[in-house]
């Protein structure tokens, strides 16, 4: 059966019960892609850690790690900005650590790693912008 990401109900309630995203591939430079996205939902309330083995000591003024397993903390979602052939090895690692989503940002499709999260019990959601996703599902709210 193909793959088909849980409806806007469900990513919505997914959302509103996380409260720590882990963004694998988080880039230290302002000009990316997943810099921008990790901090418009650190200012929207998240609790964003940074994975990447490579960058400074600190991303967005969070401790960065090397690797999932290095996370010391539970993790609700695995949000994904790495290539699409690299995501198999990502989803075996976020089953390991226990994360319940799986999220691969959006243009980044992986049959095969949704296939290990989902039979690890993780919720997988592929091709989207959890940040537009977010934004649409859960408007600011005033004060906010």
């Amino acid at each position: 059966m193909a793959f088909a990401n849980p409806d806007r109900d469900e990513i919505r309630k997914i959302l509103e019960q996380t409260r720590t995203i882990a963004v694998v591939g988080l880039s230290d430079s302002p000009d990316r892609t997943s810099h921008m996205v990790a901090a418009a939902m650190k200012d929207r309330g998240y609790r964003i850690i940074p994975v990447n083995p490579m960058g400074g000591d600190t991303i967005l003024g969070e401790k960065r790690y090397s690797s999932l397993s290095e996370v010391p903390e539970p993790i609700d979602i695995v949000n994904v900005f790495r290539r699409s052939e690299f995501c198999g090895p990502v989803a075996e690692e976020a089953v390991s650590v226990g994360a319940k989503v799986l999220w691969l940002q959006q243009g980044i499709i992986n049959e095969e790693a949704a296939e290990t999260a989902e039979a690890g019990g993780l919720k997988v959601i592929m091709d989207r912008c959890i940040k537009v996703e977010d934004a649409i599902l859960r408007p600011a709210r005033p004060g906010q």
